[in-house]
């Protein structure tokens, strides 16, 4: 898992990819508030070697929590700059900051 941060000087937006390695899953996405939750919405692309990945243009200076959803089970990004507990999920989700 990995996530990539390119700040670009000219627009007030923060490229972010978002990777995963989940050879095995069908299916992955990256959910969280800059999308609504909405897997459709933050669908990855496989690629050959079993990663999943995609770049997603965020608004800078904000704080957004996000998960990963694999073949339907939420997973954290051990690179998320930290975590924070969530009641409506019942568990930590991580957050990024750009």
């Amino acid at each position: 898992m990995s996530l990539k941060k390119q700040f670009i000087k000219t627009k007030p937006v923060v490229k972010v990819t978002f990777s995963i390695d989940a050879k095995d899953a069908d299916s992955a996405a990256v959910v969280g508030d800059f999308n609504n939750w909405d897997p459709s919405e933050g669908a990855l692309s496989k690629l050959k070697n079993g990663t999943f990945k995609a770049t997603y243009d965020l608004v800078k200076d904000a704080i957004y929590e996000f998960k990963y959803l694999i073949d339907g089970t939420y997973v954290n990004d051990p690179e998320a700059d930290f975590y924070k507990w969530n009641d409506y999920a019942g568990s930590e989700n991580g957050v990024l900051v750009v």
